[in-house]
């Protein structure tokens, strides 16, 4: 059984996260974990946060001598603004004269309002500590991890900006067209995109959001290549592969819509121009192969071998240097929305936080598909399992 836990607050003195499930014999070091971590703090239009912090996770368990033990994995992240915040977000009771920071006008698009009345808390500070995106940081710690793994099997995962704001989309590349994607140029690129002509429009458009003292948002995808066909289920609800998927991406926050492959274009198309072709392919491990992949890499609820193909909507953010009108949470008196420090557009780091999702639920049903407590046991079983393929076929 696989499973993640995180816990922390924005402002607070750090960021946790524990991992239960990855099996020992895992090559695993912090110097990894910091490469998507500080991969995750890049991309312009980024605020003023990402200048004071200098992410790195701290292994506190489950890792001795740089291999996994088998025993659950925690990470440790310091929050360095905590140091401007030590009474503000002190766990033990403080004086009344101390400036608690407390946040009453409520922000529209944020989740302070609903968070506010579910949990009684007329300090909206409560709610937004660990409803801000810097929980995230943790998931990213905790997917790099899991990328480890999965990296074991050959599965690679990969993400770029689609879209942001109203400049033209690019090709999603629904097919096997994703093959000329230039992935070292989209890793150089402060908006993840390996188009120059995109690039331009996208910081165009982050611009003119500053300009006009708004935010704006945008498409990113998120691609898994060498994906094993059987992962997921289609006998339960539950089980199968695109609603741990679609669950998992929209966990993450500002994140408005999901998409396997191309679904919402699919609704325009006849079926035959749908649905992908399965051709005879002796040089393929599953001994055929798909024309197409508008089904991006998942039918039924479960991989079927192609890549797996995630197109993910992320709104604006909340919070504005132009606020918009509101309410306070307390005296009900008509006010600005409060200003809290934020980006102009998060879309870019989002793809990061992407990987990490798509990381982790891979990890969960990998684990359950192949078992094993040790890597090599874990890797004996895929082999076994992608040679009966060869058995089974043509």
């Amino acid at each position: 059984m696989f499973r993640f836990i995180t816990a922390g607050e924005s402002h607070g003195p750090s960021l946790s996260v524990i991992l239960e499930g990855l099996p020992a014999g895992l090559k695993i070091n912090e110097d990894n974990i910091k490469v998507d971590l500080q991969r995750r703090q890049k991309g312009f239009g980024r605020g003023g946060r990402m200048k004071i912090e200098k992410d790195h996770a701290v292994i506190k368990s489950g890792v001795r001598h740089g291999i996994s033990m088998g025993s659950p994995i925690s990470l440790w992240i310091e929050n360095k603004d905590f140091e401007n915040w030590t009474e503000a977000m002190s766990p033990y009771p403080v004086n009344e004269s101390v400036d608690k920071k407390e946040f009453t006008k409520i922000v529209p698009g944020h989740a302070d309002f609903a968070g506010a009345l579910k949990y009684k808390q007329h300090d909206l500070r409560n709610v937004l500590e660990r409803a801000s995106a810097r929980e995230t940081t943790a998931r990213v710690a905790a997917g790099a991890l899991c990328k480890s793994m999965l990296k074991e099997l050959g599965i690679i995962i990969r993400s770029r900006v689609i879209s942001i704001g109203d400049s033209v989309p690019s090709n999603t590349l629904d097919s096997k067209e994703i093959e000329s994607i230039n992935w070292e140029t989209i890793e150089k690129s402060e908006v993840r995109t390996d188009s120059k002509d995109l690039e331009k429009k996208f910081i165009d458009s982050i611009l003119k959001a500053k300009k006009d003292r708004t935010t704006v948002g945008g498409i990113f995808q998120v691609i898994a290549f060498n994906m094993p066909v059987g992962l997921g289920s289609f006998s339960q609800w539950d089980r199968k592969l695109d609603g741990k998927i679609a669950q998992a991406m929209m966990s993450i926050n500002a994140v408005k819509g999901v998409e396997i492959g191309s679904g919402f274009l699919n609704t325009r198309k006849p079926g035959r121009n749908v649905h992908d072709v399965i051709i005879p392919d002796k040089s393929d491990i599953r001994n055929f192969n798909h024309v197409s992949n508008h089904a991006g890499g998942l039918e039924g609820g479960v991989s079927n071998g192609e890549p797996i193909i995630v197109n993910v909507a992320i709104k604006p953010i909340a919070t504005m240097t132009n606020p918009l009108p509101s309410v306070d949470i307390n005296s009900g008196e008509i006010v600005e929305a409060q200003y809290n420090r934020s980006d102009i557009c998060q879309v870019p780091p989002a793809c990061v936080i992407g990987e990490a999702m798509l990381a982790l639920s891979l990890s969960e049903v990998v684990i359950e598909k192949f078992g094993g407590d040790h890597i090599d046991e874990m890797l004996a079983n895929f082999s076994n399992y992608q040679k009966s393929h060869k058995e089974f076929g043509i």
